[in-house]
């Protein structure tokens, strides 16, 4: 039994206090005594597959994880591992993602692996990721024969090579391993168990293996019997495949799945039917409004708690892992990456950047307005919101500052969102404050000295039109004035120097639209290997960030009338930290 590489100890399962081996069900139930009491554990009746046991409003229920195997490439796992939406590069990163979060293992469940059951002893028999999928040895003849060369070259069987069945004689091959392959006969008749579905598929490019696999069943996993012939007790996980129905990120609660975005860079950009299409109808990018992860189903408007898990999440990420999270959820928000087919042929064009230029843009204009507004709102909020000594409130300074060096052009390249961060900035609730930004002056002088001297001027010529837009080191363009003069917003200032902006606006905008496949390279480029922390996602997504700000009920609120609240809220907020300023 060999291994594809080495593994370290904090991704190799042997050395996971939480993972029990090859442990019967009925011992792992022993082990559950309480709501949230988790394990994992090798299951024997499921081919050897990992299976998160968890005891849950007083069962244990049974979570078995899929393995799809990656066609082999340089820097890339060798397999993904998934529940349902969500895929890992290893096992340990799929359990750290959920226990750190309290994200429900399924959603049919809701139930919630919080606990860890550490073993006790060493494990009966070493297991490892990349050999996860052998096996107990079971011996039964088979006859022999010719294996086909007629499957693709690039898909291998999953669980044997072809050099493990050149032998003759009695087969030591698992039966739930045993798949029919190109042109293979049909080795068993029995249906395969509803956990080797995942296995047949093919996740590098999008393929499927040469034989579809037979779709999901639809009923409970608990109407069917396994191999003892007793009821099982596995909750039914129907797994998506991103490459069949490309759906765009965000559509469950803090997922974390195979970065999609380095797949659809590896797609052709080039398509035969790039010509415009009549539009269907309005089209959104945000996700919908899921059951989040960090705010309760009703919340109030700046819960205490919230606010200091965000603090907490901000600082555990340095400025540059910050700055590829917004990077990631603003392609999101912009239909920049993750655009699906539907979508595309709803719209009549392969891209937001080129949708917000036109007529039927109006939905996505306003959103994109929304999200611009309410990221300032909550980066001045936390300058603001600081109430203690004033170095909090310059450390909070410095960090906005940081952040937004991160998001430059040449670093993140993403426009809109540090014309978010400097909106806070630059707001006058915060520039009002005079203790707070000559503290930050004397304690940080670098970072005080590139705010004043190279990020007010940025900002100042991109908003005029003028600013660097060259996909090379800009991966998200700064949208923003062509967006605010087609909602019919009136340009400022001496109306010479307001028709020169307007053309300048004009020519940014068509350049936009036609260069958008070149920032949809350059996006996927700045986020390939990247690996996002699922709540800070969550947290950058503009219907957390409403939720957060105005609470579950003022969240549905007018825009104006929230906008026009929350800025009397920080006059106040700002009146009491420097009064008379």
């Amino acid at each position: 039994m060999s291994m594809q590489g080495p593994q370290q100890n904090g991704e190799d399962l042997n050395h996971q206090p939480w993972y029990h081996g090859p442990l019967p069900r009925q011992k792992a139930e022993a082990l559950l005594l309480q709501d949230g009491d988790f394990l994992v554990r090798a299951s024997g009746s499921r081919g050897g597959h990992p299976v998160i046991s968890c005891r849950w409003r007083g069962s244990v229920l049974h979570f078995e994880v899929f393995r799809v195997v990656m066609r082999p490439r340089p820097g890339r796992p060798a397999a993904l591992f998934q529940l349902e939406d969500e895929r890992f590069p290893s096992m340990p990163a799929l359990v750290r993602s959920y226990t750190a979060g309290r994200r429900p293992l399924s959603r049919a469940t809701g139930a919630v692996a919080s606990r860890p059951v550490v073993r006790q002893g060493p494990l009966r028999r070493s297991f490892s990721e990349d050999t996860l999928m052998d096996c107990p040895v079971r011996t039964e003849g088979f006859r022999d024969r010719k294996w086909s060369n007629s499957q693709p070259a690039d898909l291998e069987l999953t669980g044997q090579s072809k050099e493990d069945h050149s032998g003759a004689g009695t087969s030591t091959i698992p039966i739930s391993a045993l798949l029919r392959t190109g042109s293979d006969p049909m080795l068993l008749k029995a249906p395969a168990p509803l956990g080797t579905t995942a296995d047949h598929l093919r996740a590098s490019d999008g393929q499927l293996h040469a034989k579809a696999p037979t779709k999901p069943l639809r009923t409970p996993s608990l109407a069917l019997t396994d191999a003892s012939g007793s009821l099982p007790t596995y909750c039914e996980l129907v797994p998506r495949v991103p490459s069949a129905q490309r759906m765009p990120p965000g559509q469950s609660c803090l997922e974390t799945e195979s970065p999609w975005w380095e797949a659809e860079e590896e797609e052709d950009m080039v398509e035969e039917d790039r010509c415009f299409a009549r539009p269907q109808a309005d089209v959104s990018f945000c996700p919908p409004d899921n059951p989040s992860c960090l705010l309760g189903p009703q919340n109030r408007p700046l819960d205490h708690k919230v606010l200091c898990t965000l603090r907490g999440l901000f600082l555990e990420h340095h400025p540059g892992s910050t700055a590829l999270h917004l990077l990631l959820v603003d392609c999101q928000a912009a239909g920049l990456l993750g655009v699906t087919k539907l979508q595309r042929a709803a719209m009549g064009v392969a891209s937001g950047l080129e949708l917000l230029t036109l007529p039927h843009g109006h939905r996505l204009r306003l959103e994109l307005l929304e999200r611009l507004e309410t990221l300032a709102l909550a980066g001045a909020l936390a300058v603001l919101g600081c109430s203690g000594p004033l170095e909090e409130r310059a450390a909070a300074l410095r960090g906005l500052v940081e952040l937004a060096l991160a998001l430059r052009p040449g670093a993140a390249g993403d426009l809109p969102g540090l014309a978010a961060v400097m909106g806070a900035l630059l707001m006058p609730q915060v520039s009002r404050l005079e203790h707070t930004w000559r503290h930050l002056r004397r304690s940080h002088t670098e970072v005080a000295l590139a705010f004043e001297q190279e990020l007010k001027p940025l900002m100042r010529a991109l908003d005029e039109g003028s600013g660097p837009c060259d996909p090379g080191e800009v991966a998200l363009p700064h949208w923003a004035p062509a967006v605010r003069l087609l909602e019919g917003e009136e340009l400022v200032g001496p109306l010479e120097e307001g028709c020169e902006r307007l053309l300048r606006t004009l020519h940014g905008a068509r350049q936009m639209a036609r260069d958008a496949p070149k920032f949809r390279k350059a996006a996927a480029l700045r986020l390939r290997g990247f690996q996002p922390n699922p709540e800070l996602r969550e947290a950058l997504t503009t219907g957390f960030v409403r939720r957060l700000l105005w609470g579950s009920r003022g969240a549905s609120a007018p825009r104006s009338e929230r906008l026009e609240k929350f800025q009397h809220v920080l006059s106040i907020l700002s009146q009491r930290l420097e009064p008379g300023c």
